[in-house]
């Protein structure tokens, strides 16, 4: 099922001077893009907002907003596409369910063979001290 971003969800959409390839247009054209989404928006289930701000980590605010900033390419169109882009990557990892671990016990045999093995290192390193003669 493809996520979509909702209009209502995005706070904010800024452009800034980026840095990097672009000639003559760096200095004067604003083509990086700084998109900023409410999360409390989206309307997540509590286990994948728990997720996202694993994933989003610092890029996460404390008041619950996204911050995505795009400049890969030189112009703002293609930014804003890769902002958007980039966030519904991250909400829809953080959909995600990891698999639940279950628990093991080693078998009594496999028990029995690390006692082994242990007690055949002790009797190798009893070997190498010093000989007494007695």
């Amino acid at each position: 099922m493809p996520i979509e971003l909702p209009e209502a969800a995005i706070v904010e959409e800024k452009f800034l001077a980026a840095s990097g390839p672009g000639g003559q247009n760096v200095n004067k054209v604003a083509t990086a893009v700084q998109l900023r989404v409410n999360v409390f928006a989206l309307g997540l289930p509590p286990y994948a907002y728990t997720r996202l701000k694993e994933l989003a980590g610092s890029r996460m605010t404390s008041g619950g907003e996204l911050v995505v900033t795009a400049r890969t390419f030189r112009t703002q169109d293609a930014n804003r596409e890769d902002a958007r882009a980039r966030v519904l990557e991250l909400i829809e990892k953080a959909h995600e369910r990891q698999a639940r671990r279950v628990k093991t016990k080693p078998s009594k045999a496999a028990k029995a063979r690390r006692v082994d093995a242990k007690k055949g290192r002790s009797a190798i390193k009893a070997g190498r001290g010093k000989v007494r003669i007695d």
